[in-house]
């Protein structure tokens, strides 16, 4: 279908959002028994065109795609959680065109595994078909494997925390298999350091789900013996924390380990604080200060750290902050660097967005409040002015400023 002109262009998408946001409210209401008939139904015509919105291209930016695209995943998300077999079996289908001797560019079906809604006994499923089939896999659809896995095993994480939090006091003999293995193969196929740094995030991430496995490599590190089949997983934490390290820092691998040490602190907060005896809270006292280092204290005269052709990641800046002040809330250095006059504008606006996402996002019991920063609202009332005098000068500001998180900061923290 043509479409001409922008107000046309704006139209059609209004429209199209109008429809999803009904398609999601509907199927969040819909009963969890549906019959075969149904299921088939949403196969052949529902997923074909949530897969359309979803691989729409962003490279241009446009607010109104970027709604489309977020929409959709909500659509997909709440269609899985009824109809997972539907879904699945479009994953699976994929996977088995793939590990064919056919030459399939598409990979968008396998996007899909970041948008479904998974429990532990659907992750486990999800990983044992991805292991049947991993070693017939060509090397270049690993990293988008890669990446979609480890999107899926947050969004695991984010939807049944009590899930994760059970896993750490009784680990599951079938997960920590199929992670184990999946470990393995991703293993074999790191043949460069742009390889290394685009894996090791989900390699870690497995890692995280079979606390058995990162006890051993823990307890190695103290002198206990470590068995040859987790040899290899031992060599990548040690791996890791040398990249992360000041002395490797500008390595090809620090990126990689950048990212992969922020996934640990995460993953870190979403275990208990009365539960610091777990292996995961050894592991990011290990990291973190390197890790801080990196990020918030580059050497004097240098820019923010930042990934590939100086892009500052944002939401790995974001991650990192979120994460330091759930696993040391007093421990304020961070907060201090990003709310200094003379810093960077990056880390102002970083600073901004992790406050917002401590003020909205759902909080776990055990995760700190808002109010232990209550005491440096003066200062964040001076970098508001500071940069809001900035902007109207003309001078510079930061560059991504996103001003719908000051109305939620503001309100809570300046009364």
């Amino acid at each position: 279908m043509r479409i001409i002109g922008p107000e046309a262009e704006r139209n059609y998408f209004e429209s199209q959002l109008i429809i999803l946001d009904t398609l999601e409210q509907v199927l969040n209401s819909q009963p969890k028994d549906t019959s075969r008939l149904d299921e088939a139904i949403y196969v052949k015509l529902l997923l074909p065109e949530i897969c359309k919105f979803l691989n729409q291209s962003t490279d241009t930016p446009n607010t109104l795609v970027l709604q489309l695209k977020n929409l959709s995943s909500k659509v997909l998300f709440a269609l899985s959680l009824n109809n997972f077999g539907a879904v699945f079996n479009r994953i699976s289908a994929k996977l088995t065109s793939l590990s064919s001797a056919s030459d399939d560019p598409d990979l968008s079906d396998l996007e899909l595994i970041q948008h479904i809604n998974v429990d532990v006994l659907r992750l486990i499923k999800l990983f044992n078909d991805i292991n049947s089939k991993f070693k017939f896999l060509k090397n270049k659809h690993v990293i988008t494997l890669a990446y979609n896995l480890e999107k899926a095993i947050w969004m695991w994480m984010d939807n049944y925390p009590e899930e994760f939090t059970e896993l750490q006091k009784k680990p599951n003999d079938e997960l920590q298999d199929c992670c184990d293995k999946l470990f393995d193969q991703f293993n074999q196929c790191m043949e460069n350091s742009k390889k290394k740094a685009a894996i090791w995030p989900l390699q870690m991430m497995l890692l995280v789900l079979c606390p058995k496995i990162l006890e051993e490599i823990n307890n190695a590190d103290n002198g206990a013996p470590c068995s040859a089949q987790h040899l290899k997983k031992k060599h990548f934490i040690d791996e890791v924390k040398k990249a992360i390290s000041p002395h490797h820092a500008g390595s090809k691998l620090t990126e990689g380990a950048a990212v992969t040490c922020v996934r640990l602190c995460k993953a870190s907060t979403y275990i208990s604080i009365n539960d610091r005896l777990n292996v995961l809270f050894s592991l990011v006292q290990s990291v973190i200060n390197d890790l801080k280092q990196l990020l918030f204290n580059p050497p004097p005269n240098t820019k923010p750290f930042s990934r590939g052709q100086s892009i500052v990641d944002l939401d790995l800046y974001n991650d990192c902050f979120v994460s330091c002040f759930r696993i040391t809330p007093h421990n304020n250095d961070v907060l201090k660097v990003c709310l200094h006059p003379n810093s960077p504008p990056i880390y102002h606006f970083v600073l901004v967005n992790a406050l917002h996402r401590i003020i909205t996002q759902p909080r776990l019991p055990w995760w700190p409040n808002i109010t232990i920063i209550y005491g440096k609202a003066a200062e964040l009332r001076n970098m508001f002015t500071d940069t809001l005098n900035k902007v109207t000068q003309g001078m510079a500001a930061p560059q991504h400023l996103n001003q719908w998180c000051f109305p939620a900061i503001c309100k809570s923290l300046m009364g």
